[in-house]
């Protein structure tokens, strides 16, 4: 625990609030920045005495508790959260669950790659978001329920037979050159999410239910590989417009355990020439030519 840095953090939070963002009374004869300890203390349901002792730096370790009330108090961010609890020396608890909600401004990027097909994957490898490009290269999520647009249930154990998709080849990720190394990946980063996210029934159902259906993953959980392996480029076989081979660049949103994933060919390539007509024919389903 670190007291006075604690002790500095909490009193430039304090400092940067002003008694009206919390529904109190400014009144004519307020001296102090923002709002004072005691208002603190009363809105994080502490003694005022105890606050004071932390400012001061002469405080005992707080609890989680009190943790949690004083960034209730203080309006911290995530970020601002995470960092009193490490000064308090109790890192958070970890959250119950992979985050699934998508930054507007993550949402807004991903529609603003026209020439690229970009989609955001959560920490189980689940697709929460995607533009229509990445939709006619892979398939129409929007047309899956959110059991089906998880890309490690669809590599291993494969569409189900009532599925929208173009691809019905069995278990395969889009006719992707990389299966194998995706296997890989995927393991690696459920792995990673069980560790992540110990408690949570969706994680451990989703790993129950690979191990179970699939001899390869079972195999690969197995090996406990934790190396990263990244992916530079691969070739869908799309039915459509043929192989198309792409850069794969992969932006991780540490914030959120997110990442966004980006396809794009090379400029003037018959790969660019293929992604510009699936950008025309959509997500239609269409007979590839014989």
């Amino acid at each position: 625990m670190d007291r006075v840095e604690l002790g500095a953090f909490l009193r430039s939070r304090r400092e940067r609030i002003g008694p009206a963002d919390v529904g109190l009374p400014v009144g004519p004869r307020r001296r102090t920045p923002g709002l004072r300890r005691e208002e603190v203390a009363a809105l994080a349901f502490i003694s005022a005495e105890y606050y004071t002792r932390l400012e001061q730096a002469r405080g005992p370790r707080p609890s989680r508790e009190v943790l949690s009330g004083l960034a209730r108090a203080l309006r911290l961010t995530d970020a601002e959260r995470g960092h009193l609890h490490e000064l308090a020396g109790a890192p958070p608890s970890a959250a119950p669950g992979p985050p699934r909600e998508v930054r507007q401004s993550i949402l807004d990027l991903v529609h603003r790659l026209p020439g690229s097909a970009a989609f955001v994957t959560s920490a189980t490898l689940e697709v929460l978001a995607w533009n229509d490009l990445a939709a006619a290269l892979m398939e129409d999520f929007s047309a899956l329920s959110r059991r089906d647009r998880n890309l490690a249930r669809r590599a291993f154990l494969g569409p189900r037979d009532e599925g929208p998709s173009l691809y019905d080849e069995g278990p395969s990720l889009y006719g992707v050159s990389d299966a194998a190394a995706f296997a890989r990946h995927a393991v690696r980063r459920l792995r990673g999410a069980a560790a992540r996210y110990p408690d949570d029934p969706e994680v451990s159902g989703l790993i129950r239910e690979l191990r179970c259906g699939s001899e390869e993953f079972a195999r690969l959980w197995a090996s406990h590989e934790v190396d990263a392996e990244p992916t530079l480029s691969k070739t869908f076989r799309h039915p459509l417009v043929g192989p198309v081979t792409v850069a794969c660049d992969a932006l991780e949103l540490t914030d959120r355990d997110q990442q966004v994933v980006i396809y794009t060919a090379v400029p003037g390539s018959s790969s660019e020439q293929a992604l510009r007509l699936l950008a025309v024919v959509g997500t239609q389903r269409m007979t590839a030519p014989g």
